[in-house]
């Protein structure tokens, strides 16, 4: 931990803390508790305020609105839950907007090659592929709105648990920003 606080900062040290006890939870029950991403995103403006003063608030509220706003139109579409919308949120609320913009970008390609890897190990690759072109011939015939078979409610498809990307978005943010 000596080497990782050289390495973060004190706002950037609890992310990642809140990031992997997402992980851990997401991984051993397919959820991530409420007292988790609230109690995250509360100490987060707290720390804000003490750090900096209202401009300190202000940031952690722009970040935590940030990941809200990026992450919630994939839950609308239920193609996330809502557990990983509320992380996204409480990490912004620790590392900021524009960060959390870094954080949602990283966390896409994360989401993308770790989905990518189940896919080719769980011999589903060809039917998440099918089931893009499908999901996007549906988005151009219909508009963007979920389709009634590709939810998380009802896909078939291996599960990836949405933390481990989020936290390796979390991860490369704040190593390469």
């Amino acid at each position: 931990m000596t080497e990782l606080a050289g390495w973060l900062s004190l706002h950037e040290q609890f992310a990642v803390l809140f990031a992997v006890a997402a992980c851990v939870f997401d991984l051993r029950t397919r959820h991530i508790p409420n007292a988790l991403t609230f109690g995250g995103a509360a100490l987060g403006l707290l720390y804000g305020v003490y750090t900096a003063g209202i401009g300190g608030l202000l940031g952690a509220l722009g970040g935590w609105a940030t990941g809200l706003a990026i992450f919630l139109p994939f839950f609308i579409l239920r193609g996330l839950g809502a557990g990983d919308v509320k992380l996204m949120a409480c990490l912004g609320a620790w590392v900021g907007a524009a960060d959390t913009v870094w954080v949602a970008l990283y966390a896409a390609v994360s989401g993308g090659v770790m989905a990518l890897i189940v896919g080719a190990s769980t011999g589903y690759l060809r039917g998440a592929v099918d089931n893009l072109y499908l999901l996007l011939s549906h988005f151009r015939v219909a508009g963007v709105r979920a389709h009634p078979e590709l939810t998380l409610e009802r896909g078939k498809g291996p599960r990836l648990p949405y933390a481990l990307p989020i936290t390796a978005g979390l991860l490369l943010a704040l190593w390469l920003h």
